[in-house]
């Protein structure tokens, strides 16, 4: 191929239909839009996508902080009290409950097994918790508890994109992706949507629960670290001025700007405005990321190390991003799969470590949010993927050395505080030994229907065109509801 040919070949490619289209006086994408009679998308300015968006109505929160539990906890050593299934502890579990039914791990007949913690009736609001979480219990009187979630997945990955997406399939845009979408930012120097982790490993469903899917990429979340650089590569190298790095920017910028004039593809006017974030994210994400500026009353309430990955870490953090105006902070905590089958996975003892890693700070945050007066405009949300069996695991069909509980789908818990929703309440219940949620079921549609609205969208409107449907959150295919008998 001579050079001629090579210029006619690269000319053919960038004149596509797409690219013809679009300088039509009206797309065909126009024509089919305008016939259509669903809610329009919200109307975002490429170059400031993360401008704050007005509401379909008043919000009770302006922000989220998600404590995700990976691996999920089990509910009935900390939230579900069952003392019919402590009666039941021991005997065989009856045929019904396991005959067609499927595990990921029990088979043949597995033992019941009653909850290895005492449970008792906690705060003002008398609700029902186990000794496992004493700095949480004191904040007890604030929070909201659905005991009736259920879900259809019983793999770590899939129910993590189900809770997290709406969709047990990858490709779906994260619930903080779309608080980010409707809710824009209240800080340019900062993303409107950060995630923290810890525990040792990223959840199982990986950077999918916090992607954008088919949303803009701008309104993913951003991976943070809260032991050394906030973000990995933030910093310039070495030799490199933040003159020079203004100055690269501003020519990198402009060849941008130039393929998006050419083209019009709106991801090249928001990777402009990435730069842009990451340039000013060099100066104000320090400081936001430094724990030292602290007083030590606070680091001995949540129980934070400086310079250290933790938990504790990470929930200070939080309410430091939560002040710098942070739309959505996503917390994920690794190592809660309570099986039984080594020390670290019996409900005896890795499960009482995990429990002490995560109580101080919970209730630290709470407490903390509280008295800056911040909880009542901050959904605080806490969950594990999925529940845990009330039948005790035998791997292999034979009962193991330690104790452990199989993944469930029939019910868990999941609690909210702060953000408009009734305080020391309860939601929902499940059958007298755990099994399956009875009364009031919720589903992970019905969460994302219900925190939407706390945040001021109808889920229905929060839209956004893709493959022909305009998508949602809380999904356009399955039934789901907003839960307005937890919200104030």
């Amino acid at each position: 191929m001579n050079l001629f040919q090579q210029l006619h070949h690269d000319r053919a490619q960038f004149l596509t239909r797409r690219h013809f289209l679009r300088n039509s006086s009206m797309s065909l994408g126009g024509l089919w839009f305008a016939t259509q009679g669903h809610a329009a998308p919200l109307h975002k300015d490429p170059a400031n996508p993360l401008l704050p968006d007005l509401a379909h109505f008043a919000p009770k929160a302006k922000r989220v902080i998600y404590l995700h539990m990976a691996g999920a906890p089990s509910q009935l050593e900390l939230f579900d009290h069952k003392p019919e299934l402590s009666k039941l502890d021991g005997k065989e579990c009856p045929k019904e409950f396991i005959e067609g039914k499927q595990f990921a791990f029990i088979q043949g007949v597995p033992k019941m097994l009653g909850s290895q913690f005492p449970f008792h009736q906690a705060g003002q609001s008398g609700q029902w918790i186990s000794d496992r979480m004493p700095h949480f219990e004191q904040m007890i009187d604030d929070v909201c508890f659905i005991k009736s979630m259920w879900t259809d997945q019983f793999n770590h990955g899939p129910a993590q994109l189900l809770l997290h997406t709406g969709s047990q399939i990858p490709g779906s845009p994260s619930a903080g992706a779309w608080s980010t979408y409707g809710l824009g930012s209240e800080n340019a120097n900062l993303p409107g949507f950060i995630v923290l982790t810890s525990g040792g490993k990223n959840p199982d469903a990986g950077k999918s629960v916090w992607g954008a899917g088919y949303l803009p990429s701008v309104y993913q979340g951003v991976q943070c670290r809260s032991q050394g650089e906030p973000v990995l590569y933030l910093s310039n190298p070495d030799g490199v001025s933040q003159a020079l790095r203004r100055r690269t920017l501003d020519a990198l910028n402009n060849l941008n700007q130039r393929v998006s004039t050419e083209v019009g593809d709106p991801e090249t006017v928001t990777r402009i405005a990435q730069y842009e974030m990451a340039f000013r994210m060099q100066i104000h994400a320090s400081d936001a990321f430094d724990l030292k500026n602290e007083p030590e009353s606070i680091h001995q309430l949540y129980g934070t190390k400086p310079g250290q990955e933790s938990f504790a870490n990470n929930c200070l953090l939080a309410r430091r991003l939560a002040e710098r105006g942070v739309r959505y902070i996503q917390l994920f905590d690794w190592g809660w799969d309570s099986h039984g089958t080594d020390p670290g996975t019996d409900l005896k003892q890795g499960f009482v470590s995990k429990c002490n890693e995560i109580d101080k700070p919970i209730g630290a945050l709470l407490k903390d949010l509280k008295q800056r007066g911040l909880l009542d405009e901050t959904l605080v949300i806490w969950s594990g993927e999925f529940g845990r069996t009330p039948m005790r695991e035998n791997r292999g069909g034979v009962e193991m050395p330690f104790v452990g509980r199989d993944h469930h789908t029939g019910a868990f818990t999941l609690w909210m505080a702060g953000g408009g929703v009734k305080r020391g309440f309860s939601y929902g219940e499940t059958d007298p030994v755990g099994y399956t949620a009875s009364i009031n079921k919720v589903s992970a549609h019905d969460f994302h229907a219900t925190m939407l609205t706390l945040l001021g969208y109808d889920h229905k409107k929060l839209t956004y065109p893709f493959q022909g449907l305009e998508q949602r959150l809380s999904n356009v295919t399955k039934p789901s509801r907003v839960v307005k008998e937890v919200i104030a």
